[in-house]
């Protein structure tokens, strides 16, 4: 279960430090060397973002699996309802 926290809060730190990338990109204020090395980082932080919530999916999906429950809808269809 401390995995599970250490994950989520590494999952919202990397989340934070990304937006403040990102706001700090759309200032203009940085330079171009400044600007390519947040880049650099906002893509490093997107990517592990990323892992986090395809991992979280498997383990939803996992759940669902193991309880039983027969049919998982994609977030994307609730909306057409």
């Amino acid at each position: 279960m401390t995995e599970t926290k250490d994950n989520l809060r590494d999952f919202e730190k990397s989340l934070q430090h990304l937006e403040k990338i990102v706001s700090s990109m759309e200032s203009g204020e940085m330079g171009l060397e400044e600007s390519l090395a947040q880049f650099e980082k906002g893509i490093k932080l997107a990517k592990s973002c990323q892992d986090t919530l395809a991992n979280a999916e498997m383990r939803v999906e996992q759940l669902i699996e193991k309880n039983g429950l027969q049919q998982t809808v994609p977030f994307e269809d609730l909306d057409e309802d």
